[in-house]
């Protein structure tokens, strides 16, 4: 009967560290079309009549991001330079936090329509790491990590979880800064030397080398003309499409 091993390169790693969307679940595309909604609005406002783009805007500004960073850094670079507002105010479009806010209002809605499926390549890879006694955990800048992993079936399969609301309350600062991940491998008592980050974003593959991670495995799921080349830049050891691509057959 034939089984699966890991590939040789995570051999030697002794945990390992998923982001959640994107990486573990299938909801990048949820939160991708929140934020569209909520930018466009924006946009509309300021009489700007290029919309949000859910896959490069997305990539290059918001994904793997803290819900006020990602606002800011795409908002700046349309030139909206709207008040950073307070956490008070409601969701609309006149400040960097209303425009958050209306983010999350959207997320939160999509996801009460029901759960979101884990990526069956990830899936198979976090039982190997299990039967070869290899700890896992998952980290996102989002508040709702928790709930997406249990609604996916997973959220046994990881030892710890550090997610937005644990990252407001450490102090944590957002990627490409690594201190969630330095968190999630602390937790796991496992040196970020020896211990793998696999990441879709590009502020998440950078905040695994600026970490020291023994590893840093890129996933590029929208396979654009230079999503693979801009992962390596960023800082990925290894780029696959598919988290299944670091499993090998053996005869059992």
């Amino acid at each position: 009967m034939a089984g699966q091993a890991l590939v040789p390169r995570l051999r030697a790693i002794r945990a390992v560290v998923f982001d959640t969307d994107g990486v573990i679940t299938d909801s990048a595309r949820l939160h991708a079309a929140a934020w569209q909604e909520a930018f466009d609005a924006c946009l509309e406002a300021a009489g700007q009549h290029r919309p949000f783009d859910p896959v490069e805007d997305y990539r290059r500004y918001v994904d793997g991001r803290a819900r006020l960073d990602g606002a800011a850094a795409f908002l700046t670079a349309r030139g909206l330079r709207l008040p950073a507002g307070t956490p008070a105010d409601p969701p609309g479009t006149r400040t960097v936090q209303a425009v958050a806010a209306r983010k999350e209002q959207l997320f939160a809605r999509r996801l009460a329509a029901g759960s979101i499926p884990a990526w069956p390549g990830t899936v198979r890879l976090l039982h190997a790491l299990r039967a070869g006694g290899v700890p896992c955990a998952a980290i996102s800048a989002s508040r709702h990590a928790p709930e997406l992993l249990t609604g996916a079936g997973v959220r046994d399969l990881f030892e710890a979880v550090v997610d937005g609301n644990e990252a407001a309350r450490l102090g944590l600062p957002g990627k490409p800064d690594p201190a969630i991940f330095l968190e999630a491998a602390r937790r796991l008592d496992v040196p970020a030397g020896e211990a793998a980050v696999v990441e879709d974003a590009l502020a998440g593959v950078e905040a695994g080398r600026r970490g020291g991670f023994g590893l840093v495995v890129g996933v590029d799921r929208t396979a654009g003309p230079t999503s693979a080349d801009d992962l390596s830049e960023h800082g990925a050891d290894l780029v696959v499409a598919d988290l299944a691509e670091l499993l090998t057959a053996t005869e059992a």
